[in-house]
């Protein structure tokens, strides 16, 4: 029987209140990390025990903050993986198709009876001239992405989370861009250089990588699903948004999508500098130079 050991998230939303993570076997680990600092720490310890599987008990957070230190702990080999999810977002869990309400029972069933797994590769955030990541997730943002970001927690505050905040969300993130002016800081975009663009600086409404392959409510940015790194651009000011909107969301190929500034890319990688902020798997952080990469590939247990 493999190993496995269990990362459990006190904060994340479905855990709060709980108690505790459920009573496991004998033969499990369980790391309850205090603060985000003591995950490296509780990391080296599975690595050190020889734990082949790696149960992350929570949401898209958790997983960035574990896969981020991940292959350091485990010094570059790195174990399975499978997801419990209980957060605010579970993008990846709905990609992979580990559905709400999964138990570290039905993880380990699965192995027993050896399952098929899946695999995704992440996502490497690399700042300037630094070889090595600074953080590793699947979902990158910048422009529009990041303000719609902030009304998505606002919708976990009023009660919402996954597929209908990201109805609410989309809804909020539409009237919004329409109704503002030429002005208005949505629709005017940020200046950012992409490297497969040219070196010149341009506004962008939105860019949003990814390596996921299936979107909550059956969206599909960047067209049908695939493997690997994809990559959405929106000019700014959007134009037609209201006719292209739709378009995107169903992944058609629409060829006066790109004539009017809507651009789908695969991308083994690619360059992107600008002043402001992106967000990873739900979390903010500070733009600048960077490359974003594809990542190692990883493999997932599923129910």
């Amino acid at each position: 029987m493999i190993r496995a050991g269990l990362i459990w998230n006190q904060h994340s939303h479905r855990n709060r209140g709980s108690g505790g993570p459920a009573p496991l076997p004998e033969d499990v680990i369980d790391i309850v990390p205090e603060q985000p600092s003591h995950l490296m720490a509780g990391l080296k310890r599975l690595a050190g025990d020889g734990v082949e599987l790696v149960v992350i008990d929570g949401g898209d957070g958790t997983i960035r903050e574990v896969l981020t230190r991940l292959p350091e702990a485990y010094g570059g080999k790195l174990p399975r993986l499978a997801v419990l999810p209980n957060g605010k977002t579970n993008a990846l869990a709905l990609d992979i198709e580990t559905p709400l309400g999964t138990t570290l029972e039905d993880i380990l069933a699965s192995v027993e009876a050896g399952k098929p797994t899946k695999r995704r590769q992440c996502l490497e955030i690399v700042r300037g001239d630094c070889e090595a990541p600074e953080r590793r997730g699947f979902l990158f943002g910048m422009g529009a992405f990041v303000r719609a970001t902030k009304l998505a927690q606002k919708a976990h505050g009023k009660g919402f989370f996954d597929n209908a905040a990201v109805g609410v969300t989309m809804v909020g993130a539409l009237a919004r861009t329409v109704l503002g002016g030429a002005g208005d800081r949505w629709r005017r975009g940020e200046p950012a250089m992409l490297s497969y663009m040219g070196p010149e600086a341009t506004r962008r409404f939105l860019v949003m990588a990814s390596t996921l392959k299936r979107f909550p409510m059956g969206f599909k940015p960047y067209g049908e699903p695939r493997e690997g790194l994809k990559v959405l651009t929106v000019d700014a000011p959007p134009r037609r948004l209201l006719t292209a909107l739709p378009r995107i969301i169903r992944g058609d190929d629409t060829p006066w999508l790109a004539e009017h500034g809507y651009r789908r890319d695969d991308l083994a990688s690619f360059g992107i500098a600008w002043e402001g902020d992106f967000v990873l798997d739900g979390e903010p952080y500070k733009g600048g130079d960077l490359t974003i990469r594809q990542g190692p590939s990883l493999e997932f247990v599923i129910p």
